[in-house]
């Protein structure tokens, strides 16, 4: 008897052990790492652009790296959040894309710690930033703490997204708000340089969203919510996504013209990005178009960054003197 108790708790034992990875890989799907970039991106944008324009100051990889975990917590809660609120009122169905808890990968009780103990570590994160970044705490604590709340609101609470607000926030908060925070953190002053360099990145970054709320626009419609997409119609969306993803490209062939030849090197993205424009006009390839869309960005948004760091600073535009 005592062999055979021995052997059932061995079993038991290897069973927990084997699912132990397969519950963290489960934790990591919800977090939605494709979409990881939007966030990443801007943060190391605006830390570059300090290193570019600030070059008599020494450059923090610290305080670089504690920007970037506090900005991805956040991120990865809010993205917990949208699965919680999308799924419990109804919109999150059999064709949605994302499938942690319509394919029951986590539970409704596993999903919503999970995204409170992001937006502690994402605090204590913030808190060690404030502590090391020459910026005065008021400064970062104002767009950390209403960044949070936005994470939070875009699907709870008032349900930001609900209202056709969602692409206004999203521009927002992955474009300027997120480049010049990450900006703020290294140099610990107010300019309007990182503004302007955010632009090209917010508008190929809300591609991203406006290319799933395109895909999305049926079934968002049948669960009574109202995003651009739907207030525009399909045809406009289309062409919105367009003008979207292709016109960061004009604007670095300006900026190559005007400035440095640096700035082209972001076209090599180019073919890329027509290849999924071309997927969103059809029906059975537009599916993935958000997750590609998304992965264009990366590419987009390490090119840019290099194109960046490659271009003197006093060829770069709209320096301050």
């Amino acid at each position: 008897m005592k062999n055979l108790a021995s052997g059932k708790s061995k079993e038991e034992n290897e069973s927990k052990s084997q699912l132990q990875p397969m519950k963290l890989s489960s934790y990591l799907i919800a977090l939605r790492p494709w979409s990881w970039s939007v966030s990443l991106i801007p943060t190391l944008l605006g830390c570059t652009i300090a290193f570019k324009l600030n070059p008599d100051k020494d450059f923090s990889w610290i305080i670089m790296i504690l920007t970037a975990l506090t900005v991805l917590c956040v991120h990865g809660a809010g993205n917990l959040v949208n699965t919680y609120y999308d799924y419990v009122r109804g919109i999150d169905g059999r064709n949605s894309d994302d499938r942690t808890l319509v394919d029951h990968i986590l539970s409704e009780k596993e999903v919503v710690p999970l995204g409170a103990i992001l937006y502690l570590v994402g605090s204590i994160t913030f808190f060690l930033l404030a502590a090391l970044s020459p910026a005065k705490v008021e400064h970062l604590a104002g767009p950390f703490f209403c960044g949070l709340s936005i994470s939070f609101l875009y699907t709870g609470g008032f349900g930001l997204k609900y209202i056709a607000l969602g692409d206004l926030i999203f521009v927002i908060v992955f474009g300027p708000a997120s480049v010049l925070f990450a900006y703020v953190s290294q140099t610990g002053k107010f300019n309007w340089e990182p503004i302007y360099y955010a632009l090209p990145l917010a508008l190929n970054t809300e591609a991203i969203l406006h290319s799933n709320n395109t895909r999305d626009l049926e079934s968002d419609s049948k669960a009574g919510i109202v995003t651009l997409a739907i207030l525009i119609g399909r045809t406009m969306s289309h062409v919105l996504y367009a003008f979207l993803l292709f016109t960061p490209y004009i604007m670095f062939v300006v900026a190559s013209i005007k400035c440095s030849k640096t700035f082209l090197l972001p076209l090599i993205t180019l073919s890329w990005a027509f290849q999924i424009e071309k997927h969103l006009r059809s029906t059975d390839s537009m599916k993935n178009v958000p997750r590609e869309t998304a992965k264009l960005n990366l590419f987009f948004g390490f090119s840019y960054i290099i194109a960046l760091l490659l271009t003197e600073t006093n060829r770069l535009p709209f320096i301050l003197r």
